[in-house]
């Protein structure tokens, strides 16, 4: 009998099949898989096939189950559905293997009976896997909206004391106060555009244009110098060739642009200088934004993670900008690298195309 076999031979199946689980190259191998998840399932699956080779009732549900928490499981590790696809595999690839090296008296039915096990353990983990997957989801998104929410109302409501402040003539136009208004009112026009990229990239709705890459850098630098006189930080811009020319939605890519140079003031000190420079490398242009942040401490996780980790002592805002302004220039076939400068900044550089055809009409 096959669960007879099963249940033998264990120590054997669970070694062949943690060697096929490790020696596989895809999709990436978790401790917790190869520790727990092997050896549950293969329990499970014996018990399934003893059961069904007896009158004691037979409990259908028993195995989906089963794989139904080792999806979830999965999904609390971090690991994709895939994962349990090629582990329930990789067991019955072991003793299918093992039985035929052994001879064993295994019936036709028994094997198909095996199948039938697989195909049930995969559906369930992978509906298991989906719907967690999708309330995770629709929790990040409705902490996401809440955060978005708070923000919005902090930022208006510093703005709107300040107007108050300045309605009242006890204060300055051009004192602190002031000062106060203006950087709420930019705070909450990035945050506008900030969420309108997430949409349209969302959506997948792009505009795209023929830009000549000076007025497109002209119209950045004229925000940023904006920005440095708030920040009381020099604003450096160098000068770009005239004949360079993207093909890029103007609002998405200007977005991730602004984004980087947001916080390249952010970060650097009052007095410090941040440079932008537009620049072509091969049949690439490269945008980048230097700062004077110090570098980028080690340990520090990934910067473009959502509500992930931010460099600096401002933790201001979301977390969000650096994620949705790479996912703005992936959609134009570009990246943004970072390169840090221990003890004096970094750079962050947008990597897109060129236009093909530099003689095409330019919308400037």
């Amino acid at each position: 009998m096959l669960y007879e076999f099963i249940n033998a031979n264990r120590d054997d199946i669970i070694s062949r099949t943690r060697e096929r689980v490790r020696s596989r190259p895809w999709p990436s191998v978790s401790s917790r898989e190869i520790e727990y998840g092997v050896p549950l399932f293969l329990t499970q699956l014996a018990e399934t096939l003893r059961l069904e080779s007896t009158a004691t009732p037979f409990a259908s549900d028993s195995i989906g189950s089963t794989a139904a928490r080792h999806g979830a499981e999965l999904l609390a590790t971090g690991f994709d559905v895939t994962q349990v696809v090629h582990d329930y595999g990789d067991i019955c690839q072991a003793i299918t293997e093992i039985a035929v090296e052994r001879q064993a008296p295994i019936s036709v039915e028994e094997f198909h009976t095996l199948n039938r096990c697989l195909d049930t353990a995969i559906a369930e983990a992978v509906t298991e896997h989906a719907r967690l997957t999708a309330q995770k989801r629709s929790v990040d998104e409705a902490e996401r909206l809440g955060q978005t929410a708070h923000e919005l109302r902090d930022l208006l409501h510093t703005a709107l004391l300040a107007f108050q402040t300045l309605k009242r003539g006890t204060v300055a136009i051009n004192g602190s106060t002031a000062a106060i208004l203006g950087r709420s009112l930019t705070s909450l026009r990035d945050l506008v555009d900030r969420t309108m990229s997430e949409v349209r990239l969302a959506a997948g709705k792009q505009r795209r244009e023929r830009l000549a890459v000076t007025a497109f850098v002209d119209e950045i630098a004229a925000a940023g110098h904006l920005y440095s006189e708030q920040r009381e930080i020099k604003f450096n811009v160098e000068p770009v060739d005239s004949m360079l020319v993207i093909d890029a939605d103007p609002q998405l890519l200007a977005s991730a642009v602004m984004n980087l140079l947001q916080n390249a003031f952010k970060h650097t000190s009052t007095g410090g200088t941040v440079v932008l420079r537009a620049r072509a490398r091969a049949e690439r242009l490269l945008v980048e934004i230097e700062d004077e942040c110090g570098g980028i401490p080690e340990g520090t996780g990934d910067l473009f993670q959502p509500f992930g980790e931010r460099r600096g002592t401002d933790r201001s805002g979301l977390g969000l900008g650096l994620s949705i302004a790479r996912k703005a220039v992936r959609a134009h076939h570009g990246d943004i690298l970072v390169h840090n400068l221990p003890g004096k900044g970094c750079i962050f550089a947008i990597d897109v195309p060129l236009a093909a055809e530099a003689g095409a009409p330019l919308f400037v």
